[in-house]
């Protein structure tokens, strides 16, 4: 079910009003898994059995691990959660990739053999709640959180319908408690939530699905582009995936916001970043900040020799441009940034942050934002080749681009300017909130405007999230 589509609008009304109606806490909770499940089995129901599995397989993870004090006898849970989920991950995810290019390269070594192929639908959301749940058995593992001994509250946290199926990738510490509290009717919950919502639907429906209409045509069709298409588009690109994202988790965190549940911010203004170190501490924060403690300090973090530290970033990046897609494309996507912190890090940008004059910082925010650009072009691209053509293109086949429509280039530049002015009083903090003016007619005809701004403006019959792919 989509957050853009009709049924979505029928639906989320229609569960708050039935949350709210339900007398008690356990009768909620059974109701929201509900209808989660429903939420989830819109797409494909027969997948929500691998829903079930991780969540039974982490669920009875944890119970082993807390009921056992010696380590060995905890990491034989543990283990047993990762090597299982990753495993459904590596099958559905990327098996086929991992034995296409083994063929080939055995077919290099003078070996023919035929890997068998599995015709297998990427299910929606996958990466999202396997990395919630691993992170849950991890949690516990480490004595950071309880293991839930009710499996009804703990499906609940991995299923919960409005960050389900492209985060935020919510943390047991912060999620499951909010499971165990009675979430009164508020008229200022459902206000902020609303307002989160429609910024979100904003940045999809007007920005980003207006900016697919020029970036798609573009990436999906390269042999018919010029130099100053490819450029174009690769400079929309960064902006349309924002948009689908960052309102992908702003619907998310509105809805929840509406039901009395907090989830962790996910986006903080990447675009504003000075270096790139400092965009992945405002982009898609739920996943960087798992990969960071998951991953990146497990393997020692910046605790360890220089040179492995640098190991320790790119090793860190690699798997987060694998979690992204089984493609060489984000696995280069991956590396680039890790290349471009770990040159941050030996010339000791984030140290030096501080000290930069208003001059500098604007250097290096337009450097910043073109490395990220010139990265966007392999995570957007079909295949490698495609990237190649396109960023060879942008350098030494410049012509005319090809715009199909001026008004949709016109709505895009109207919209940019009003995220980037939004943005700016976040990020400045600037005394200027429509949204949460004092006055009640401000508020009340901010929302009625941005509604019509939608509907006049934004692509109705836009697609799927970007990210449900992942």
């Amino acid at each position: 079910m989509l957050f853009n589509s009709l049924h979505f609008l029928a639906f989320f009304p229609i569960v708050c009003v039935i949350y709210f109606l339900l007398p008690s806490l356990k009768s909620r909770n059974i109701f929201l898994l509900v209808a989660s499940y429903y939420f989830y089995m819109n797409w494909e129901p027969i997948y929500a059995l691998l829903l079930l599995s991780s969540t039974l397989i982490t669920y009875l993870a944890a119970l082993g691990i807390a009921k056992y004090p010696e380590k060995n006898k905890k990491s034989v849970y543990l283990i047993g959660s990762l090597v299982l989920n990753l495993g459904m991950l590596f099958l559905f995810k990327y098996y086929n990739f991992a034995a296409e290019n083994l063929a080939l390269l055995l077919s290099k070594l003078g070996i023919a053999i035929q890997m068998p192929k599995f015709g297998f639908l990427l299910p929606v959301g996958i990466s999202f709640y396997i990395f919630q749940a691993l992170g849950y058995s991890i949690d516990v593992y480490r004595g950071k959180t309880s293991a839930e001994k009710n499996f009804f509250t703990y499906a609940l946290f991995v299923s919960f319908f409005p960050q389900l199926v492209a985060g935020p990738i919510e943390r047991s510490t912060n999620l499951l408690p909010q499971f165990k509290k009675t979430h009164p009717f508020s008229y200022e919950n459902i206000m902020s939530g609303i307002n989160l919502m429609l910024w979100g639907y904003f940045l999809k429906l007007v920005l980003a699905d207006r900016c697919a209409l020029y970036v798609d045509a573009v990436f999906n069709n390269v042999s018919h582009h010029n130099g100053g298409s490819f450029l174009l588009a690769s400079l929309i690109f960064p902006f349309q995936i924002y948009g689908d994202f960052s309102g992908y988790s702003l619907i998310a965190i509105g809805a929840a916001k509406v039901m009395g549940f907090n989830l962790m911010e996910n986006f903080k203004r990447p675009y504003f970043s000075t270096t790139v170190t400092e965009f992945w501490h405002r982009w898609h924060i739920s996943l960087s900040t798992w990969f960071k403690d998951y991953v990146y300090i497990p393997l020692g973090g910046n605790r360890v020799s220089t040179p492995r530290c640098y190991f320790n970033i790119m090793a860190t990046f690699i798997i987060s441009g694998i979690w992204h897609g089984a493609n060489w494309t984000f696995i280069v996507w991956g590396s680039i940034h890790g290349v471009l912190q770990c040159i941050e890090k030996w010339l000791g940008w984030n140290k030096l942050q501080s000290q930069w004059n208003m001059w500098k910082r604007f250097i290096h925010w337009i450097l910043t934002f073109c490395v990220v650009c010139l990265a966007w072009v392999f995570f957007r691209a079909n295949n490698m080749d495609d990237a190649i053509t396109i960023i060879k293109g942008m350098f030494y086949n410049i012509g005319y681009p090809f715009i199909n429509t001026i008004p949709d280039m016109i709505l895009i530049a109207i919209a940019l300017l009003i995220v980037f002015f939004k943005e700016s009083i976040d990020e400045f903090g600037w005394k200027i909130s429509i949204s949460k003016s004092p006055y009640w007619l401000i508020r009340h005809l901010y929302i009625i405007g941005i509604i019509i701004y939608i509907i006049m403006f934004g692509v109705l019959n836009g697609g799927q999230f970007i990210y449900f792919q992942f």
